[in-house]
């Protein structure tokens, strides 16, 4: 399949990633124990937490030693590669390993998020509710699969059914041959850009940017704000 594909080695300064406020808060747990019983309690905890089993013996098709530690927001990289939906695979990565999604304008992250979340909501038949997303910067160097020069590839098809199981193909044979991701035209903003990285050593220098406030009020199309800047 990438034999007729682009193929480009990129620097990229900086992406945006989003991800829920509720990840940004400290353990459930500091707030119910004192300090002497929160070290055992955060134990229990760990134990059902799916990016901690993957930092000790690993998760799914995710071995341990490819996750990160000791950088800033290390955390935040392996739950992504770690938090799997065994039921609802994404574009390139399906049910057995995570992968890091990030748009290059935050324009581009919000459309793909409220996308997605919309599409939720209407499974419910229940447009109402608030969620708040905080920008995580990342950047990128190295060799990916570039899409930008084949915007009508199968694998950007708007219908799941047709795109996904392509991308998941092209994402596995990207990843056999050491490609750090697929950089690639947004399916749900046009003229957009998004960046899936491969692997969780592709995802450096993590920081935290601003938050954003989605709301839907009885409709499928949510108001946006910054909620900080």
């Amino acid at each position: 399949m990438l034999e007729s594909l682009t193929i480009s080695r990129q620097a990229i300064e900086r992406t945006v990633r989003l991800v829920t406020t509720a990840r940004l808060r400290d353990s459930v747990l500091r707030d119910l124990v004192d300090a002497s019983e929160l070290e055992a309690l955060s134990e229990i905890e760990g134990a059902t937490s799916n990016r901690r089993i993957a930092q000790t013996r690993g998760a799914g098709d995710v071995p341990s030693n490819e996750l990160r530690y000791g950088v800033p927001h290390a955390h935040f990289i392996n739950a992504s590669f770690a938090y799997a939906k065994p039921r609802e695979p994404n574009r390139f990565n399906g049910a057995e390993r995570g992968a890091w999604y990030a748009g290059f304008e935050v324009e581009t992250s919000l459309a793909e998020v409220t996308f997605h979340l919309t599409q939720a909501l209407a499974a419910t038949g229940d447009f109402n509710a608030t969620v708040e997303y905080a920008e995580m910067f990342a950047s990128f160097a190295g060799e990916f699969v570039d899409l930008r020069l084949h915007r009508t590839h199968q694998a950007l098809d708007p219908d799941k059914a047709i795109g996904y199981p392509v991308g998941n193909a092209m994402a596995e044979e990207a990843r056999a041959r050491g490609l750090n991701g697929i950089i690639y035209p947004s399916v749900r903003n046009p003229g957009g850009t998004c960046l899936v990285a491969l692997f969780p050593h592709a995802v450096q220098s993590v920081a935290q940017g601003d938050v954003y406030r989605l709301v839907w009020s009885g409709q499928p199309e949510p108001a946006v704000d910054l909620v900080t800047g």
